[in-house]
């Protein structure tokens, strides 16, 4: 059987034996593969990611300027008068930077701050006890003097009651020291001294009796000695008895009596602070102001001194005399001065109501985790709204408006200065119009209306001379009649 020539069928190939050469097809078949390379990304494709960034800054930024005119808008309609320089939001990033462009009375900056009580007082007691009587209801507004609370009193009352008996024991001894010696004990006091007197007489006449008695050996040398020592003991109390009556006579010592002062003092001190103690049983309200906060309950022992439990019975403020505690940034706080106008607003509660308000104090240390300054606005509540609207720890929001230029009627005009006519006002307000050099100042702006023209160094140059000459071209010429 002849043999095939077709290649294209393939036969099993054998283990170990040789792989057959390739047909001229599939060579052909092989060398139409594409090479096989790394992906890699085409510049088309970071082209079109550029284009996507740049299209999503742009959308960014046009709602930024639309919410900030947005803003702009609804600050000009609260306030209605010129066209403010800048939206008035309430962040501090989209707040003016400079009033020196700010319109009179326009809002340079607004920020948001919390109202606060320009004092708040913790009432505690003096004293330590426990509270037999409480008068105290959050809200409730007290009058200067008036009873809060009561403390038992039993204690107090007997500390008072020792210190008044020790003063007077004092006293009473600081008396006899200043009154001296009763005359009844100064007599007898003579009198003892006239019987030792007496005695020493009659010691004496033993004495000398036995002296001769032992000089002719008729008693014996020991009853001589007793007899000199009864002698010689008396005459040394007669003369102690004349010292005493002597001092007597004269009182007492200076020292003594000064020390016997100075003791009753001492009583009198504790008398007073006993009765002190006593007087602080009774708390009363220091200030007239709202309770704004009840610590105590009755029956509660407060102590004045302790770390835990109680030790104040409430806090009290003035809620007529409110201020806006806010935190201005850095950057901004060239545009807050002292005395600044504001408008106050509680823009969650009452965002209809609106308070004014003044820059009372810039406060002198800045806080550098916030990168603020704390600034103080006082606020003016009418009597009527006391309690009512505005309450310590609300949120507001403070517009601060651009400075106020001096009126007619308070403004202190300076000479001029610029050479432009201008009045210099001394209302601390700046102008806005750019100052020109001396030799920049055109000529037709040196004799502005309203306006002295500055007088000529040189002489003034002679009059035109008439002539039948047409007139110069710089002179305007009179309009022909109608036809």
């Amino acid at each position: 059987m002849p043999e095939s020539n077709d290649t294209s069928i393939a036969k099993p190939r054998e283990p170990g034996r040789a792989a057959p050469p390739a047909s001229p097809l599939a060579e052909q078949v092989m060398s139409l593969r594409l090479p096989k390379s790394e992906p890699t990304r085409s510049s088309s494709a970071w082209f079109a990611w550029l284009i996507a960034l740049v299209a999503t800054a742009g959308c960014v930024w046009l709602y930024l300027q639309w919410r900030a005119a947005t803003q702009a808008l609804a600050s000009v309609a609260e306030n209605p008068g010129p066209a403010t320089v800048g939206p008035a939001s309430g962040n501090s990033s989209s707040a003016p930077r400079s009033t020196s462009t700010a319109a009179v009375g326009e809002i340079a900056l607004e920020y948001s701050g919390y109202v606060i009580p320009a004092h708040q007082i913790l009432v505690s007691p003096q004293v330590s006890g426990r509270l037999l009587k409480l008068n105290i209801e959050e809200g409730r507004r007290v009058s200067k003097g008036e009873v809060l609370a009561e403390i038992d009193r039993t204690e107090y009352q007997a500390d008072l009651a020792r210190a008044q008996a020790t003063f007077a024991l004092n006293s009473q001894r600081l008396l006899e020291l200043e009154r001296g010696n009763r005359p009844e004990e100064i007599e007898q006091a003579r009198a003892e001294l006239a019987e030792f007197v007496a005695q020493v007489g009659q010691l004496e006449a033993e004495y000398k009796r036995s002296a001769q008695l032992v000089k002719n050996l008729l008693i014996p040398p020991q009853d001589f000695e007793i007899t000199e020592s009864k002698f010689r003991a008396m005459e040394r109390r007669v003369e102690r008895m004349r010292f005493a009556l002597k001092l007597m006579e004269d009182g007492p010592r200076q020292e003594r009596i000064d020390s016997a002062k100075a003791e009753v003092d001492q009583a009198a001190a504790e008398v007073a602070k006993a009765r002190w103690r006593l007087d602080n049983c009774t708390i009363a309200s220091p200030i007239s102001g709202t309770i704004l906060r009840k610590n105590a309950e009755e029956g509660n022992i407060v102590n004045p001194v302790a770390f835990n439990g109680s030790f104040s019975i409430c806090e009290l403020a003035d809620l007529s005399d409110l201020e806006v505690s806010v935190d201005i940034q850095e950057r901004d706080i060239a545009n807050v001065f002292q005395g600044q106008s504001c408008r106050v607003r509680a823009s969650e509660a009452y965002p209809d109501r609106s308070y004014g308000g003044i820059v009372s104090r810039l406060m002198p240390i800045a806080d550098r985790a916030k990168g603020a300054i704390q600034v103080r606005v006082k606020l003016r509540v009418p009597p009527e709204e006391e309690g009512i609207y505005l309450k310590p720890e609300m949120s507001a929001k403070v517009s601060f408006l651009s400075a106020r230029p001096a009126s007619a009627e308070n403004a202190e005009v300076a000479p001029d200065t610029t050479g432009l006519g201008l009045p210099n006002a001394t209302s601390g307000s700046q102008s806005t119009l750019p100052s020109l050099p001396a030799a920049e100042v055109p000529a037709s702006e040196a004799s502005a209306p309203g306006t002295s023209p500055a007088k000529p160094s040189s002489p003034p140059a002679a009059p035109p001379v008439l002539s039948d000459k047409p007139e110069s071209p710089a002179e305007p010429k009179p309009a022909d009649p109608p036809g």
